[in-house]
């Protein structure tokens, strides 16, 4: 008698191995058998015929360091098929903390990850100083799905320096030595690694870049011995000029990354997009990541399955935000804005003013100045979404194709499906100069899929879709380019992401391995389009973008997911590693 058995799945098992048909059966949450018509019954029985069977999958770049704290499902990753996470990226978490020191934390999360400030202070449940102390309290927790963390620098430098850290002023060799033995302290705790930011797009609410930004070498290789000295994990940063802010640091951040990770023999994963200001950069890093295996290099660039960027829109962000017809009725619902917008008064009011001067406090204010810089860069997304546009869906093609004015027709565009459709403008990984870019990025040796961002960027993005956005573009839906494969994507985000995590026990469909699946309507899973909701503590808002066609997703032998419903099952625990 099992526990669990599926049966009659076409497994794709994330060994890269094709396709066959199988059942598998699950005890004590672990897979124990696996081939055609199995023998012996199962207190649950799943029916698989004519789906396919796939590992659950392991998304390694979020943002949930608070979000575990309150919300058990962790959404929107867990619809998604993802049933593990990684935390604790890009140099920002909430660990270490020195007491009164909470809300700067969060503050600095807020501005560099985009989650309402107001939603962390009302829905984090504190109850730790140290990381370790971190590590228990959300080790306590039952969740969907599987956690892991990484300690961020931002935090160890603000524990360890107080303003002066805060501020970014140079580290004293004391402050170093307390910073290393932070991350081994952490890294024997279970933390899966470190992480740093060192990109000039990363500021806090005060428009201070996160402390570590400017860190000099002897601050970030002195992280690496903490990392070897705990036992070892992953070093992931966000790199100088990972915005395309800063050009020329890229090739000398490849240099010290390649050094840290021979010199410790650790994994070092860093992000990585396309940028047209310089639009082979991208290639010669990753081919720099490869050549650097034969100097004992462990480097891999982390990159993301569609364009990185903002999603435009009345609920979002748009040209027409800053004028004062419009500003007159923002503080109106969605459909009486839409109402307003209508009014041939109003939409030639708006159409004919200028924008207000930008608000220099706010960070993202002057988003809509980019809008109107490159409206050939902004799409209609649609519904079922469209992330590989080509460029004669563009707002300035809509208009040269139907002999109108370019912002007439933005203004219009703004009401489609009664104001909630969401625009597309791709800032990196999209180029029509640089051929297949994204493609060559997911198919390079040391690329993993990453950059979902799941639980951050609330008001700007949903990418924590990314795993059905690979599954359903890339294997089945794409025509602008060739495919990829479907068992080659399903590895790509199962296998490969937990195995640079050390998680080896997960990321395939093996005896012995851990029983996380997802039964797929593959034919008709299906992406739907991003949508508003206001459902974070304090009405905070975010973007969420749901999938159907998920029939089951299983952590650990439990069925979490039914229909792309959560069922309440929380299996879901904290994953230390060592």
């Amino acid at each position: 008698m099992y526990d669990l058995i599926i049966r009659n799945g076409t497994l794709v098992d994330g060994t890269g191995a094709e396709r066959r048909t199988a059942d598998v059966a699950v005890a004590d949450g672990t897979i124990v058998a696996i081939g055609p018509d199995l023998e012996g019954q199962a207190h649950t029985e799943v029916d698989a015929t004519g789906r396919v069977v796939t590992p659950g999958f392991v998304d390694i770049h979020t943002h949930y360091d608070g979000q575990v704290t309150w919300d058990d499902e962790l959404s929107p990753s867990s619809g998604h098929g993802v049933t593990t996470v990684v935390m604790g990226n890009c140099g920002v978490g909430f660990a270490p903390v020195q007491p009164g020191q909470e809300e700067w934390l969060i503050q600095l999360m807020e501005g560099v990850e985009d989650i309402p400030g107001a939603a962390l202070s009302e829905g984090i449940s504190w109850g730790w100083e140290t990381f370790p102390e971190y590590l228990d309290v959300v080790g306590q927790r039952e969740l969907s799905i599987d956690v892991g963390t990484q300690v961020a620098h931002g935090a160890i430098r603000g524990y360890v320096m107080g303003e002066r850290g805060a501020k970014n002023e140079p580290a004293t060799p004391e402050d170093i030595a307390a910073m290393e033995a932070i991350v081994q302290e952490a890294i024997e705790a279970g933390a899966l690694g470190v992480s740093t930011s060192r990109t000039l797009g990363h500021k806090a609410i005060d428009g201070e870049p996160v402390p570590g930004t400017f860190a000099a070498e002897d601050e970030l290789f002195a992280l690496g011995r903490g990392l070897r000295a705990g036992g070892g994990g992953v070093f992931e940063l966000a790199p100088a000029g990972a915005a395309g802010l800063d050009l020329i640091a890229p090739p000398k951040e490849m240099e010290w990354m390649c050094r840290l990770s021979a010199e410790f023999d650790q994994k070092v994963t860093f992000a990585l997009t396309q940028v047209d200001a310089k639009p082979d950069m991208w290639r010669e890093l990753m081919d720099e990541s490869l050549n650097a295996v034969d100097r004992g290099a462990a480097v891999f660039p982390q990159i993301a399955g569609r364009p990185f960027g903002l999603l435009a829109g009345l609920q979002t962000f748009h040209p027409f935000a800053k004028r004062p017809s419009y500003m007159a009725i923002k503080h109106l619902s969605l459909d009486e804005q839409v109402a307003e917008l209508r009014k041939p008064s109003v939409r030639a009011a708006i159409l004919g003013e200028d924008d207000l001067a930008p608000d220099p406090t706010i960070q993202f204010d002057s988003v809509h100045l980019l809008l109107a810089m490159k409206p050939d860069r902004v799409f209609q997304l649609g519904n079922p979404p469209d992330y590989e546009p080509a460029a004669d869906k563009s707002m300035t093609a809509l208009a040269e194709q139907r002999g109108e004015d370019l912002w007439e027709v933005f203004y219009d565009q703004l009401l489609v499906e009664d104001g909630r459709a969401m625009m597309m403008v791709p800032l990196f990984n999209y180029s029509y100069d640089n051929g297949d870019a994204t493609r060559e990025m997911l198919t390079h040796p040391q690329g993993v899929s990453g950059l979902s961002d799941g639980g951050a960027h609330c008001g700007m993005i949903c990418d924590a879709s990314l795993p059905t956005s690979m599954l359903t573009h890339w294997t089945r839906d794409r025509t602008r380019g060739e495919k990829l494969s479907l068992e080659w994507i399903v590895k790509k985000q199962s296998h490969d992401t937990a195995n640079l995590f050390g998680l080896t026990d997960r990321g395939t469909v093996e005896v012995g391995k851990k029983a996380d699946f997802n039964v797929i309507d593959y034919e008709n899973l299906q992406l739907h389009a991003p949508h508003l909701a206001h459902d974070l503590p304090a009405g905070g808002r975010r973007l969420l973008q749901h999938a159907s066609g998920y029939d089951y997703t299983i952590v650990s032998g439990e069925i979490t997911r039914r229909d792309g419903v959560d069922t309440g099952a929380r299996p879901g625990r904290l994953v230390r590693g060592n």
